[in-house]
């Protein structure tokens, strides 16, 4: 991959406003629009930039419990085949597969707690594969940023 400066700032543009124009970000970077055109579209064929997102105040719209949930598998073997499992719960927003206590770490977004027990337990326990769980549940986000890609 070749990855200059120039896109790093496009990249730190966008993650910041992906809102803002690619005429405005060229006036911006000091290049043209078609220039901030061409470069995006290289980064998405090169996978790197994976579309563009609205960032929503859920609680706003009704969904109120954000939860995170250690996952224990049988065997460390299990991951894909539970990760695909997982991946059919749509509430759930976020996996990863971790070091540490856990074997996976899911971030889960419902709009009470009724639905996120319903999930835990008609769900969750019903996949082969996971050992036991354990929930956390979010009080508050008190900050959600992006990293500085650009040094």
């Amino acid at each position: 991959m070749n990855i200059d400066k120039l896109d790093l700032q496009i990249i730190s543009e966008m993650m910041n406003n992906a809102e803002i124009s690619y005429a405005d970000l060229g006036k911006k970077l000091f290049v043209s629009g078609g220039t901030i055109h061409v470069r995006m579209k290289k980064l998405q064929e090169l996978g790197i930039v994976k579309g563009t997102k609205l960032h929503v105040d859920l609680k706003m719209i009704g969904y109120d419990v954000i939860a995170f949930i250690g996952i224990y598998l049988e065997k460390s073997s299990m991951y894909d085949t539970v990760a695909k499992e997982l991946r059919k719960i749509p509430e759930m927003v976020r996996l990863n597969y971790t070091t540490g206590s856990y074997s996976m770490f899911a971030e889960i977004i419902c709009k009470d707690i009724t639905q996120l027990r319903r999930i835990l337990h008609d769900e969750l326990q019903k996949i082969k594969g996971i050992e036991r769980t354990e929930t956390l549940i979010s009080l508050e986000e008190s900050f959600y940023r992006t990293i500085n890609v650009v040094e």
